[in-house]
């Protein structure tokens, strides 16, 4: 296969999502390096299995990228339905400018196993959905001239292919979900780049700028690095380089006083690299780095050396209706809820590299990442682990210059031992990044330890004590209590419970580096798992992204001066319970120091943290027994919370026991015209003050107009109260307007503003 093994860089994808179109690299009028957006005008074909050049595709439907093959209900649905084949064309005309120059397609994820042609030219088949690829379309081009671009995707899950051949808890879906870009360099070019700080805590830190470079280099070629805030140059350095060596280290020294990236101040700075070969070309790579040392120790993870207790969630990167194949917006609000809605400090990207748009989001949020390989369980013969082999070098080659990563997984999710199969992965890890620790995720307390830290998925409790020096739990809870928003109300409170006391134990000891609750959203998954209808129910916050009452205890832990948080950690109700004698203790999730609990206007009980039964969080749940409270006369319950004697933050729970409301809430009022931008609006029903109704029903008709289509299904019928659709903007600008109506409360309306895209040059 004629790909470049190294790929692209990250930050090129950004200047180009950008500038919508052709993109020069940043801050260069020289440079021959151009990157075009290939998202729009592909057709898509369906299970047509013709690709030859000639071939008649008029009748193809017009599509752009990200693009699901199938779209699909949000749960009970059939998990074949998008396990076939399909075909992809996209015509283009090469400019005559790229005469003398290298052309590459770069396929940032397609699902599963992709052949791609050019001009009826077949590229060897690349396997592997969740790693980027790239083809090199130079020697097949008609320059000047039209050109047939195709992809012959098979979504199938193939037992050759990472992560099948055995079961596996999570569906993969289909299609081209992720961008394509056409990249036209000169004959020598920069290939990768993996700038490394050094030294990051002490006054004489420096970077190391490590240089990939493609093409011959038989005389000496200039590589001139700077180092940037911004506009302000920071350093920069100067070498020449000569020879066919793998790479090429050049020292960026005298660096000075920088500001380290950590969880509050994610502070980010570029790295440009100029490169000047013989024969008169120039190319220019850009990047993103942050200052940062992150290190397990037997004493937990220290940051800059600071101790953090690591508390975060597993985040599938899966969505209603597409699976995978959302736009950088939605990536990235995955991201932001996880750091600012829920106050995590660490996701894990189960089971499998993420996004590149959401890892850009956790550098920018400060939000740390452990990021793994694909797989889930199996292992299979040497062909598929030389595939995992390869996925650990394309997964770090890829992402290693994000400082929010910490941690390479290295090893298949819960996986038996496989001695020489891990020495591998491992050493392939450390050669390439030598900065980063890795680990291993296993599910056997005795399994070996090949990896840096014991990284295990422990779902008994209490947890067992940490037998290695470097521990890091990432799993719990999650299948062993799956809790739907509509559960009764003893379920759902201890659904909350059982994620507050792994926590509590987690904090106990500085032996616990923290732990990776299992797990963020509510997913899609295979008929033999979950809950009979496609949908493993184990996540704080259901698959639209919406919390759940287990979603608040995250969200409690962080400091006041962040957020003061005060949420109910159950459902307002007097009998709703799986035995008599009424509900009994439930948790109240908060920061605050002190609660007033008040029935219909009556002060009923004041309380402090549970410091009892949770003694080592920083802000345990309040216990309150409703079945001890009178409750006569029934009516609001009203929560006042406290800090050092100053009421900071009412909560008010309803008891009429009626729909009041109907929410419809977009995440953004603006998207851009492209074809593919897309927003969540989701659809509550609420109490008159607010809360969700989490037995609310109703058939949610939706109307659109404007330059924009509904994604997901209409009319909605709410779930535990509650549901969500993605708004997908056109490709022109105006005026989007979503109506929402409900059979009993009424019709809302929202607005959102679509921006002109620029032109996509192609």
């Amino acid at each position: 296969m004629e790909t470049n093994p190294l790929l692209f860089g990250r930050r090129e994808f950004l200047l180009a999502t950008a500038a919508g179109g052709a993109v020069q690299a940043q801050t260069s009028s020289v440079s021959m390096r151009k990157i075009y957006s290939l998202n729009r005008k592909w057709l898509y074909g369906g299970k047509v299995r013709d690709v030859a050049p000639g071939a008649d595709d008029s009748k193809w439907e017009r599509i752009t990228l990200p693009h699901a093959n199938v779209l699909l209900p949000w749960h009970s649905f059939d998990e074949k339905d998008f396990q076939f084949v399909s075909t992809y064309r996209r015509h283009f005309k090469a400019a005559p400018e790229w005469n003398g120059r290298r052309v590459f397609a770069d396929f940032a994820g397609a699902m599963t196993a992709s052949t791609v042609s050019i001009n009826g030219h077949n590229f060897e088949e690349y396997r592997g959905g969740y790693t980027p690829f790239s083809v090199e379309l130079t020697r097949h081009l008609k320059p000047g001239a039209g050109n047939v671009l195709a992809v012959q995707l098979d979504s199938n899950e193939r037992a050759d292919v990472p992560p099948f051949g055995g079961n596996i808890d999570y569906l993969t879906f289909g299609g081209i979900y992720r961008d394509v870009r056409i990249r036209v360099v000169p004959t020598t070019f920069i290939e990768n780049v993996y700038a490394k700080p050094v030294r990051p805590l002490e006054p004489d830190r420096e970077l190391l700028v490590r240089c990939y470079l493609s093409g011959p280099v038989t005389q000496p070629a200039s590589i001139a690095i700077e180092l940037r805030d911004g506009a302000r140059l920071v350093k920069a350095a100067n070498a020449v380089v000569n020879g066919p060596a793998e790479f090429h280290d050049v020292r960026v020294t005298g660096i000075g006083q920088v500001e380290l990236w950590d969880l509050k101040n994610p502070k980010l700075y570029t790295v440009i690299v100029r490169l000047s070969a013989p024969d008169g070309s120039k190319d220019e790579y850009v990047t993103r780095i942050g200052f940062r040392e992150a290190k397990f120790t037997p004493a937990g993870f220290r940051l800059n050396g600071a101790p953090v207790k690591l508390i975060g969630l597993n985040r599938h990167q899966t969505f209603p209706y597409t699976g995978g194949a959302m736009p950088a917006r939605a990536q990235r609000r995955d991201a932001w809820i996880l750091k600012r809605e829920l106050h995590c400090n660490i996701a894990r990207t189960s089971h499998y590299p993420q996004s590149t748009d959401f890892l850009d989001a956790c550098d920018e949020l400060g939000l740390l990442v452990l990021e793994e390989i694909p797989g889930w369980q199996h292992i299979g013969d040497i062909a598929w682990q030389n595939i995992a082999v390869r996925n650990v070098g394309e997964m770090i080659r890829r992402d290693w210059n994000h400082p929010s990563i910490i941690l390479w997984g290295v090893r298949i999710n819960e996986s038996q031992d496989s001695h020489d199969f891990y020495t591998r992965t491992n050493a392939l890890a450390h050669a390439l990044d030598d900065a980063r620790q890795t680990g291993g995720i296993r599910y056997i307390y005795n399994s070996e330890l090949l990896e840096d830290v014991f990284t295990m998925n422990d779902f008994g409790f209490p947890l067992q004590l940490p037998n290695h020096p470097l521990y890091l739990n990432t799993e719990f809870n999650g299948h062993m209590f799956s809790t739907k928003r509509f559960d009764n109300v003893t379920r759902v409170a201890e659904h909350v419970i059982r994620h507050a006391r792994v926590h509590n134990q987690l904090a106990s000891d500085d032996r616990y580096a923290g732990g990776i609750g299992w797990c963020a959203f509510d997913y899609n998954t295979h008929s033999n798992f979950g809950s009979g209808d496609h949908i493993c129910y184990h996540g704080v916050s259901d698959i639209f992204r919406i919390p759940k009452p287990a979603a608040y205890f995250y969200q409690s832990q962080c400091d006041p001066e962040e957020e003061v948080v005060l949420q109910a950690g159950f459902f307002w109700s007097s009998g709703d319970k799986s035995e008599a004698g009424g509900v009994g203790n439930v948790p109240i999730l908060s920061n605050c120091d002190h609660l007033k609990v008040y029935l219909a206007g009556t002060l009923k009980a004041e309380l402090d943290p549970d410091r009892k039964t949770f003694p080592y969080l920083k802000h345990p749940p309040f216990m309150v027994n409703i079945s001890g409270l009178p409750l006569n006369p029934w009516g609001d319950l009203k929560i006042d919370g406290y800090l050092k004697g100053k009421l900071v933050k009412t909560l008010t729970l309803s008891g009429s026991g009626k729909d009041a409301d109907l929410k419809v809430l977009p995440d953004d009022t603006e998207l851009m015209g492209d074809g593919s931008d897309a927003t969540r609006v989701v659809l509550l029903v609420t109490d008159e003050y607010g809360n969700i109704k989490p037995f609310a029903t109703g058939a949610i008709s939706l109307a659109i107009s404007g330059p924009g289509e509904i994604i997901g299904e209409n009319p909605f019928a709410l779930a535990g109260g509650v549901g969500a659709v993605w708004i997908k903007a056109k490709e022109t600008a105006g005026e989007i307007r979503l109506t929402a109506k409900h059979p009993y409360l009424g019709t809302r309306s929202i607005a959102i503003h679509v921006k002109a895209a620029a032109p996509e040059i192609l």
